[in-house]
């Protein structure tokens, strides 16, 4: 009995040194998983949303399909770029969709650029499945595609809102395409999160509202899509067991129009278990 209490003070010992020893907020709540490969490579974590450091994936079905879209925004760059030269002779009416909006965020400052692409970008697009548009169970738009069908899921807004946000002047190290879970139902859901001044805001198309990173305590990131590439957060021990106290974003305006937009789940995952294993297939 002795040696089980030793060997138990000294693990409580050791947990609790950790909490301490962290300068994050993030650290000083949870105690990250051992993982020296990730951490020696992690960016620092207030350099991400959520407080969180991120390794990158070098290789793997959701690296590959990041860089698709990537190829495919920088397809679409020219034709943006032709129409921004001479509207005029402009025949791509998405491309024009695309200009106003832009134009009319970086007509405001401050927040209110971030907070008008994502007005605007939710109202343009209206909600359907990949399934029901596209046959597929997982289908990723580049921004003129999906202004062009006026439809998409979670992560077509997503997209539309990070070129958006770049062609209105946030710098690409300030925007990530986030993909989260629900803690309490294991569903998935893409957003897109911009940092202001100190802060990261989340830009989710099921509100207008944008809400601090540290308000979505019902939420676990997984990975993150930016300039740089794919990335893995690393994850808190304790992240399925935090307290969810916070609304959840589609709870915080019941009067928004477009709170319902986009419920569907990022490949459609109904339990955490299975949701799991859609990603980390994805992402090896």
């Amino acid at each position: 009995m002795s040696a089980f209490i030793a060997a138990r003070a000294g693990a409580l010992a050791t947990a609790f040194f950790t909490l301490l020893s962290g300068a994050e907020a993030h650290a000083a709540a949870y105690a990250l998983r051992e993982n020296p490969v990730a951490i020696e490579s992690a960016t620092p974590p207030r350099d991400e949303p959520f407080g969180l450091s991120t390794s990158a994936l070098t290789d793997g079905p959701l690296r590959d399909k990041w860089l698709a879209v990537e190829r495919a925004i920088a397809a679409e760059a020219d034709v943006i770029a032709a129409c921004s030269a001479d509207r005029s002779h402009c025949t791509s009416q998405p491309a024009l969709r695309f200009l106003d909006i832009v134009n009319a965020a970086t007509a405001r400052d401050g927040l209110a650029r971030l907070g008008e692409i994502n007005r605007a970008i939710n109202l343009a697009i209206r909600p359907i499945s990949d399934r029901a548009q596209y046959g597929l169970e997982d289908h990723w738009s580049s921004p003129l595609a999906t202004l062009a069908s006026g439809a998409g899921d979670c992560e077509d807004y997503a997209i539309a809102k990070l070129v958006a946000l770049r062609a209105a002047g946030v710098p690409e190290k300030d925007l990530r395409l986030v993909i989260i879970r629900e803690t309490a139902t294991g569903d998935d859901h893409a957003v897109v999160a911009a940092r202001w001044g100190e802060h990261w805001r989340v830009l989710d198309n099921r509100t207008f509202l944008m809400v601090e990173d540290t308000g979505f305590a019902k939420y676990r990131p997984l990975f993150a899509m930016d300039a740089e590439g794919a990335k893995r957060f690393e994850q808190p021990m304790l992240a399925n067991t935090a307290p969810a106290l916070r609304p959840r974003p589609a709870e915080i305006a019941k009067s928004d129009p477009v709170m319902d937009a986009g419920s569907t789940a990022v490949g459609s995952n109904t339990t955490a278990l299975a949701a799991d294993e859609f990603w980390m297939t994805l992402a090896m």
